[in-house]
């Protein structure tokens, strides 16, 4: 879609929807001013770039002021679900908890919230989180629990009530004022307002001990128990005042990303939520903190005064203005610049980072690894590369040169599948002949007919042993997608007229096209490191276990202060002669078990060793 083509747009608070080929909203925003906020799409590059250029149509809708425009937003987005917006992973109604509007009330289970005078809490986020708070509330305070919606009278008292979970209002056996004391106490939980239940338990408790009713006062008791143990003083450390907020934190990674919310009731944090969200690259914190807002606050039926943000969010004022109307009180969004509440978001933050990388590694074992549609993305490859190969070489400074290869299959490693390859006529360090030779072996050996093609190459090196593989794929004939990782900067290399159209093609360029570097976080660059760690380790323990007693031979055994402990762990950081005395002293230095003094010894050695070598090529000539 042009620029040209778009309609005469108002310059009016609305809502824009650019549709596809098919008429499906493929992004759904919403404006200020709509004239001007589409035009900057047209003007942008990154994601706005491809959905205005692959938009057919432009649609939009006015409304009467921003706030407006905000809420239609979120419900057309939650219905639409468009391919280029943030969105939640999991297309569902959260669940809610609801104390019906009786006489005497009854806790259920929804996923509907309608104004039918019932009080809701959530929403929760997952079925079996909602059903672990009834089962404790049920468990804790005698509501009525089966006698149907609404209530129905029964000719004789449950189980229940004869086991004291009960008030039996269905049998007329309930006082409605001890009833209506039971849900208050609920609601304050539900709410997060313990104290106060913790509080009048103690009061009732006494009084019936006072009363000689030890039987009420010993129930009275086991559900004081039973609050304290769930909202004590464990959380002491987080007590920032006796106010009520919530507090939130994300983290990303590619087109992943976490939002938790904690709830903090009475200066406690007494519960969370959070939500795995996709196509979250390229997207700001803000536009991932939207995604997450829109959901979880335009159902969320307890709102505390306090929102607390770890991001600049663009939409916080009007989501304030939202949510005061909606509670009929001042409900504040906002970013804490200092003080202790900078604490509750950095520890939301956090939290939020370790959930990330738990989804994530939860994809992994189930063969389902998010990188591999990543790399599909970023290498533009025909397909997902479900089959990647790995490549390295080992050796100690030109002694027992080896090479490994490693296979994974969905993200994880098929050791099985591992091979190991002594690289044969070579008496001084080359990487690039070592990757060409082994390669080549691979694909033109028995291995060619043992094992099937790879849908990627993983080359451990940079521009050399790239281009070095891309030779001898050349040269067998083999048409396999490759990319470099160089350790350094975790930079891919990508080959000269990389995209689908090369692959598929089998392009006839051969030669480095391009860098990439991502984001340490992203699945494509995770699935990388992955393999690059597995075949550096797999070919580092073939050296070791080739060179025995020659390792004891090697080039530094007559340098003062290098022993075998630190041989060790030159050879796990350099590859090569060359890559070491490319390494600047600082570098050598923070290798484990190195110092300043022992990096200055190597690069005086490596300094004579190389004037050494030249003067015996100048008397060569």
């Amino acid at each position: 879609m042009h620029f040209d083509d778009l309609p005469v747009l108002p310059t009016t608070p609305g809502v824009y929807i650019f549709r596809g080929k098919t008429g499906t909203p493929i992004y759904i925003g919403k404006a200020n001013n709509l004239r001007s906020r589409v035009g900057q799409h047209f003007k942008a590059g990154g994601k706005s770039g491809r959905f205005t250029r692959e938009a057919l149509e432009l649609e939009f809708i006015s409304a009467k002021n921003e706030v407006e425009a905000l809420v239609l937003e979120a419900n057309l987005i939650k219905q639409h679900r468009p391919y280029y917006n943030v969105l939640l992973k999991d297309d569902k109604h959260y669940p809610f908890l609801k104390l019906t509007h009786e006489k005497f009330p009854m806790l259920v289970i929804t996923r509907r919230v309608i104004k039918d005078g019932a009080s809701y809490y959530g929403p929760y986020p997952d079925a079996s989180a909602v059903r672990r708070v009834k089962h404790l509330i049920d468990t804790m305070f005698p509501l009525r629990k089966n006698s149907g919606l609404p209530m129905q009278k029964k000719p004789r008292p449950c189980l229940n009530y004869h086991m004291g979970r009960c008030l039996g209002p269905c049998v007329d056996r309930a006082d409605p004022a001890e009833y209506a004391r039971v849900v208050d106490d609920v609601k304050a939980l539900l709410e997060g307002r313990a104290a106060g239940v913790v509080a009048q338990l103690k009061v009732d408790m006494k009084e019936a001990a006072v009363k000689q009713d030890f039987e009420q006062a010993g129930r009275l008791r086991d559900r004081l128990q039973a609050v304290e143990k769930l909202f004590g003083t464990e959380q002491a450390a987080l007590q920032t005042s006796s106010e009520d907020l919530d507090f939130l934190g994300y983290a990303q990674a590619g087109e992943f990303a976490m939002v938790q919310l904690f709830r903090m009731r009475g200066g406690r944090v007494v519960g969370r939520d959070k939500r795995f969200l996709t196509g979250a690259d390229e997207s700001e914190g803000g536009e991932i903190l939207g995604a997450f807002v829109q959901d979880y606050y335009a159902q969320a039926t307890h709102v505390p005064p306090l929102i607390l943000l770890p991001a600049e969010y663009a939409d916080a004022p009007l989501w304030t203005q939202v949510l005061s109307e909606r509670s009929g009180r001042k409900v504040e969004m906002r970013l804490p610049k200092r003080g202790d509440k900078t604490e509750l978001t950095e520890m939301a933050q956090r939290n939020a980072q370790t959930g990330l990388e738990s989804e994530l590694a939860l994809l992994e074992r189930r063969g389902d690894h998010p990188g591999l549609d990543a790399l599909r993305e970023v290498l533009a490859l025909p397909e997902r590369p479900w089959r990647i190969e790995g490549y390295d070489n080992s050796n100690l400074f030109g002694t027992n040169i080896v090479s490994g290869m490693v296979v994974f299959e969905g993200g994880r490693a098929r050791k099985s599948e591992h091979r190991r390859f002594k690289v044969k006529g070579l008496d001084h360090p080359d990487d690039y002949l070592a990757m060409r030779q082994t390669i080549v072996r691979r694909f033109s050996g028995s291995l060619s007919d043992k094992l099937p093609l790879p849908d990627l190459i993983l080359i451990d090196g940079g521009r050399g042993q790239v281009n070095a593989a891309l030779d001898a794929l050349k040269e067998v004939g083999v048409n396999v997608p490759l990319v470099g990782l160089a350790k350094r900067e975790e930079t891919l290399i990508l080959p000269g007229r990389y995209g689908a159209q090369f692959w598929l093609t089998g392009g006839s360029e051969v030669g480095v096209g391009r860098e990439l570097l991502l984001p340490k976080t992203h699945p494509a660059l995770r699935v990388l490191i992955g393999v690059r760690d597995e075949v550096h380790h797999y070919a580092v323990t073939y050296h070791r276990k080739l060179r025995g007693q020659d390792m004891l031979k090697s080039v530094f055994d007559d340098l003062p202060g290098i022993g075998e402990k630190r041989q060790f762990a030159l050879m796990e950081h350099f590859s090569s002669l060359e890559d070491l005395g490319a390494a600047s002293l600082d570098d050598i230095a923070r290798i484990p078990g190195m110092n300043a003094r022992a990096a200055q010894s190597v690069k005086d050695f490596l300094a004579t060793r190389l004037a050494t070598r030249l003067a015996a090529q100048e008397a060569a000539r």
